[in-house]
């Protein structure tokens, strides 16, 4: 297995360079996991937009889980439904 890679998300957001770190991130990695800060998000619910958001951007690859404020994201083979 792969080492898992560890980024965190803080007032900016997501941003295009962000993502762009994350996809070239995918390619030594298989399982990646981000920590939301306070700063990014105020409760749930936006951590969970957060979450869509980088997986609208990502492509269908992709799947995430989210427990608390950290998001486990996992790069597959094929595309997901």
């Amino acid at each position: 297995m792969k080492p898992m890679k560890k980024l965190q998300i803080g007032k900016n957001g997501l941003s295009v360079a962000f993502i762009d770190q994350i996809k070239k991130m995918f390619v030594d990695a298989e399982i990646m996991k981000i920590t939301i800060l306070k700063s990014a998000c105020r409760n749930k619910k936006e951590a969970v937009k957060i979450c869509d958001e980088l997986m609208k951007s990502l492509g269908p690859k992709y799947a995430y889980k989210l427990i608390g404020y950290v998001v486990s994201v996992r790069k597959f083979r094929k595309v997901q439904r």
